[in-house]
Parts: C-alpha cells; sequence; structure tokens
C-alpha cells in the first residue's frame, strides 16, 4: 500500500532526538539548532503518533539488567536459568547444558532468597506433600558427581532393592560418595516409578493441558473405535488391580490422571485417615451430579472450610458493629439485614403481568433458572475449591464409575481416545517400571571474596511425594547435611494437600509390606498441613529442614 513520505522519512528533528544521547554538546546550541514548532504555543509540541514508551532509545554503555526478583516473589517460580548466569555475553541465557562450567549462580547458595513468607523453623522432618512435581532442583556447595554414571551393577542393585522393598540404611555423613556403592544404588532406587500406559513417544504426564505437547503425535487409537475399546479394556484392568492392592495395603496410593481432573487414591492410614479415601481435582458441577447421581458420597472440605471461616467473621463483625451500634442511634437489624440472594427469585413472573409486557419479555427457561440459583456451585469449577473428597466404602462406588465414565477420556483432540495415566510407586498389573531423569550441572557462584564451586543436580519427571523423600533420604548423608532444593508443582495437584479428615479421626494403622521406607512411611501418615499450597523451597541445614510454601 501506499504510505505517506512522512512514514517512511521521520522528521529531522525526531533524528535529532536519537542522536541526543550519543552527543555531548551544549544544550543551548542543540536549542538553536532545533526548528521552531509549528503551531500558536512553543510548549505545545506535537507527539508523534508513531512513537511509543517502549521504543525509547537506550544507552549502548548500559548493559541490559538481568530482572530483579521483587521483594515478595517466589524463587521457585522463576525458571532454573534465572539462578544461573553465563560466563561469556555471546550465549543468550537457556537450559544449562549437562556438565557445563560456565555456568555461575547468581547469588551465593547459603544467602536467604526473597520469598513471600518466612521460614519455617529447622526440623527433623518436613510436611507431606501429596502434588505432583513435574522437576526439583537440588543445590549444594558439595559436587553431585557420585549420581553421575551409575555402573551396571549398582543399576541393577537399585532396582531389585526396589521390586523387593529393601531398605537401604546409610550412615549419616559419608565421605567419599563417589565411592560408596550403597548410596549409588539407594539413588537409584528412588528414581523408580510405575506407569501405565507406556507410549514412549508420548508425554503422559502431565494430562492436564498437555493438548499442545501431544499435537502432532502419532495416535492410531483416534479413529479406531476397536482399538479405543482394547485401550480401555486393558486400563480397566490395571485400575482394579491397584485398587485391589491398595485395599490390601499393599499399595500406599496411586494417582489417576486424566485431561479433566486428576484423582488421589490413598490407604487407610495414610494422610490421618482411618478409612481408604480419595480425593479428585479440580472438579465440574456435572461431574459433581453424575457422582450424586451414582449414589456416591462425597463433601467439598475447601468449600465447607470457606464457608464456615466466612460465617465465623461475618458473626464476629456482626457482633461487634451491634456492640458500636448501641451508642451510635443505629438499629442492630439494620446492621446485621443480609444481602438479597439470587435465591429468592422462586421463577414467578407474576409482575410481568402487573406491568402488562408478559407477552413482549422472553422468560427464562427451568434449566436457566435452576443455573441461576446454583452459580454459587458452579463458580468453583475447576478451581482448587472444588476438590471433592470421597471415603470409606465409596471409594469402590467411586472405581466402577471412573471405568464407565465417558468423561474420563476425550472424545476429541490430540487425546481422543487415551486412557488416563496411571502413577504408582509399587508395581501392579500392566504397569510399566519407568525412572526419573537425573542430571548434574557444574558451576560457578558468586562470594563476597570472588567466585566458588557450586553444583546442582536436576530431576525431571512426575516426581510422586514418596519419591521427594526418598531422595532427601539419599541428599543427606551425600551433602553432608547441607542442600536445597526448588521444586516446581503441577498446579492442580496442590489441592490434594488439604485435610482429610478432623484431628480427632486421625488414626494410625501400620502399613508394613507397602514398599515404603519407614521414615517415608511415617511421613506420609501425618495430617496434611499445607491446605490448597505446596512446597516451593526445601532446605536442609545442620540436617535440619526448613521450607516455604
Amino acid at each position: 500500500p501506499e504510505h505517506s513520505p512522512g512514514f517512511k522519512k521521520p522528521p529531522a528533528l525526531l533524528r535529532l532526538k536519537r542522536k541526543r544521547p550519543g552527543l555531548r554538546s551544549d544544550p543551548a546550541a542543540e536549542a538553536a539548532a532545533a526548528p521552531a514548532p509549528r503551531g500558536p504555543s512553543a510548549a505545545a509540541r506535537r507527539r508523534n503518533p508513531f512513537s511509543s514508551l517502549d521504543n525509547a532509545p537506550r544507552r549502548a554503555a548500559a548493559a541490559p539488567q538481568p530482572p530483579a526478583a521483587a521483594p515478595g516473589g517466589d524463587p521457585s517460580a522463576a525458571p532454573f536459568w534465572q539462578f544461573l548466569e553465563p560466563a561469556c555475553e555471546e550465549k543468550p541465557p537457556g537450559e544449562p547444558a549437562e556438565g557445563s562450567d560456565i555456568l555461575a549462580l547468581s547469588q551465593d547458595l547459603h544467602l536467604p532468597l526473597a520469598v513471600p513468607k518466612a521460614p519455617s523453623s529447622p526440623r527433623q522432618e518436613f510436611p507431606a506433600d501429596w502434588s505432583i512435581k513435574t522437576r526439583v532442583l537440588f543445590m549444594s556447595s558439595h559436587p553431585f558427581t557420585w549420581a553421575e554414571h551409575l555402573k551396571a551393577q549398582e543399576e541393577a542393585q537399585g532396582f531389585a532393592q526396589h521390586c523387593r522393598a529393601t531398605e537401604a540404611t546409610l550412615p549419616q555423613s559419608v565421605e567419599e560418595p563417589r565411592l560408596c556403592s550403597e548410596l549409588r544404588c539407594a539413588f537409584q532406587q528412588s528414581l523408580v516409578y510405575w506407569l501405565h500406559p507406556s507410549l514412549p513417544w508420548l508425554p503422559l504426564f502431565p494430562r492436564i493441558g498437555a493438548d499442545r505437547r501431544m499435537a502432532g503425535k502419532a495416535s492410531p487409537w483416534a479413529q479406531d473405535e476397536a482399538l479405543q475399546q482394547v485401550l480401555m479394556s486393558d486400563w480397566s484392568v490395571s485400575f482394579t488391580s491397584l485398587y485391589n492392592l491398595l485395599r490390601a495395603r499393599l499399595c500406599p496410593y496411586f494417582y489417576v490422571c486424566s485431561a479433566q481432573f486428576s484423582v488421589l487414591f490413598r490407604a487407610a492410614g495414610l494422610a490421618g485417615s482411618a478409612v481408604p479415601s480419595a480425593a479428585i481435582a479440580p472438579t465440574t458441577r456435572g461431574l459433581r451430579e453424575a457422582m450424586r447421581s451414582e449414589g456416591i458420597e462425597f463433601s467439598l472440605p475447601l468449600l465447607e472450610e470457606s464457608r464456615s471461616r466466612k460465617q465465623k467473621n461475618s458473626e464476629e463483625s456482626l457482633e461487634t458493629e451491634s456492640t458500636d451500634s448501641l451508642g451510635g442511634g443505629s438499629s442492630v437489624e439494620d446492621v446485621g439485614e443480609p444481602a438479597p440472594s439470587d435465591d429468592d427469585d422462586d421463577g414467578s413472573f407474576s409482575w410481568l403481568e402487573e406491568m402488562g409486557v408478559q407477552d413482549k419479555v422472553k422468560k427464562p427457561d427451568t434449566i436457566s433458572i435452576q443455573l441461576r440459583k446454583e452459580k454459587h456451585e458452579v463458580q468453583v469449577d475447576h478451581r482448587p475449591e472444588s476438590l471433592v473428597l470421597v471415603r470409606g466404602s465409596h471409594t469402590f462406588t467411586l472405581l466402577n464409575f471412573l471405568i464407565s465414565c465417558r468423561s474420563l477420556v476425550a472424545a476429541a483432540g490430540p487425546q481422543a481416545g487415551l486412557p488416563p495415566t496411571l502413577l504408582s510407586p509399587v508395581a501392579f498389573r500392566g504397569g510399566t517400571m519407568q525412572t526419573l531423569k537425573a542430571r548434574t550441572v557444574s558451576g560457578r557462584a558468586r562470594a563476597p571474596g570472588g567466585f566458588e564451586d557450586v553444583f546442582s543436580l536436576e530431576v525431571l519427571g512426575p516426581v510422586l511425594p514418596h519419591t521427594l523423600h526418598a531422595l532427601t533420604l539419599v541428599l543427606a548423608p551425600a551433602q553432608r547435611g547441607s542442600f536445597r532444593a526448588l521444586l516446581s508443582p503441577h498446579e492442580p495437584s496442590a489441592a490434594f494437600n488439604s485435610r482429610l479428615a478432623p484431628p480427632q479421626e486421625a488414626v494410625h494403622q501400620e502399613l508394613p509390606a507397602c514398599g515404603l521406607h519407614p521414615r517415608t512411611l511415617e511421613q506420609l501418615s501425618q495430617c496434611p498441613t499445607l491446605g490448597k499450597s505446596s512446597l516451593r523451597l526445601l532446605e536442609m541445614k545442620d540436617y535440619a529442614y526448613t521450607w516455604k510454601a
């Protein structure tokens, strides 16, 4: 298209402004050289319509500064390369390469990071976190070379220890971690988990919001209903096998991850519950109505807790206002009068007949009226407050409901016809043994007197709750009781940290043959205390933990 000459060649005044930062001349001379503005007033200069505050010229001498963490920002939410910086300026910041030595930490590992809340007091154990981690980054001033290049015998021994549920006994401190075969075998043992289905070319976790990562991948079952039925039948067998192991207390917990929601099944004795339990998040009104129609009794613990808290606050504020109003002349009835509710609308339109416009106004149907009355319940859909808790024998009804639930499998899109992902810490029928990906990165950190060597260990994959605790048990003696971990949780699973039962209902039950380390089992048996949040930063110093959620 044709453009005006002024669009292609900006006025000379703009060119002078762009050259002005690099020139060192007399301001009076520059003012004299500038052309006089056209218009009645010299102060009222026309603004260039093509200029913007964002594209203002920058000084060439000033190097671009990295974005500083705001006071109150969460360091765990920042990418890994924000904590690392390249030694040379030519290479842009990106994912660090394995064994890279040109990376340097932006802060000393022993300096406190900017976090929204104060750290917890040092304790010998950190709280159980039931959210699934997609990535864990361990940092320490001691090397992680002991976790590199495991021998074939050490790898096989680690797999054997996992399958036999052998408890690894390690000393409090290991002088030479690279020469400690027991330590390396225990590290391999802690990386094992079980998965179904097993499709190596597809990322099977996370499933929520994974359509973009799965787009373009081969999915021969998408248009083949017979193949979909075979996959679903095989999945149902594996799902039932896991549930039977759970009821027999041979499996502590497992996850069912679909494209719409995730389900966490926990055995009796875990999370402070004396009966088996199942938590579903996030949910929708349609799913909850379908569960009610199947006779499944459930509760919304986060929503009920929020309502009770609001009711308590309103009662306290009402008492305070009524006390203040005794001398102010206002009546208690006026102060405590509730706001008009949408539930008062009973669907009657007699007022339209009184106005004589009943034929001119389109009346809403019964479904719209019902949805309007239930809008408060719909507002929590796809949010952490929509967490559904099923306990006791109703978990078996939930099992049958999920097997026959059509919304469990996507009907369209890249995940169409693909059964949900099953994640378990123990073996089950149809499960495939998988290992998390671990790699070490070395670098240099800025210290007050110069630089010092720092090291990091990155673990990728679905890091289950028992895996995080098992890794800390291995890292404590290997890193001499000093390390820091940055955790990246799968946000929809953070709601699983909600309390399941009141404290008086908590009953300790033994799970001796569930395949977990006794200390790990003791941690997972405690009542959850994190609520809707999850651990973001975990630090060990002198063999004592501090954490931030």
